[in-house]
């Protein structure tokens, strides 16, 4: 099972539901993903949890509405996918909705958004799309 794709379907079926929260087991990958994703403002916070005999915890993600309850993340697409990976340098980084969205990728500098990259002209495998 794809890891990433879990944590971006997890938001997408709880953000549809209108959930306050979402859990997702935890991993260095996806919190670096939920820290970009409240940098760019698509969710409201986030707290890394950890079970106090083992190694394994979760990530609470509290998700993001307007004041008339409308979502704040219209739309969050996995790119790169374990069976066929997409890699760009920074200059081949897609230009998704016009720039409204936010491309996020995982770089040999770490996780970046797509500006970000570009800024420190480094590419790397394109992790997902949000708008």
């Amino acid at each position: 099972m794809d890891p990433i794709a879990d944590l971006l379907t997890r938001i997408r079926n709880s953000n549809s539901r209108l959930k306050d929260r979402v859990d997702v087991p935890y991993s260095k990958l996806k919190l670096e993903v939920v820290r970009l994703l409240k940098d760019e403002g698509f969710i409201a916070n986030f707290k890394s949890l950890y079970n106090q005999g083992g190694k394994s915890g979760t990530i609470r993600v509290f998700l993001k509405y307007s004041p008339t309850k409308e979502a704040v993340i219209r739309g969050i697409k996995r790119v790169s996918k374990p069976g066929l990976r997409i890699y760009r340098s920074y200059r081949e980084i897609p230009r998704v909705r016009s720039g409204f969205a936010v491309t996020i990728l995982s770089t040999p500098n770490g996780v970046l958004t797509d500006k970000q990259a570009k800024e420190k002209k480094v590419g790397g495998e394109v992790l997902c799309q949000v708008w």
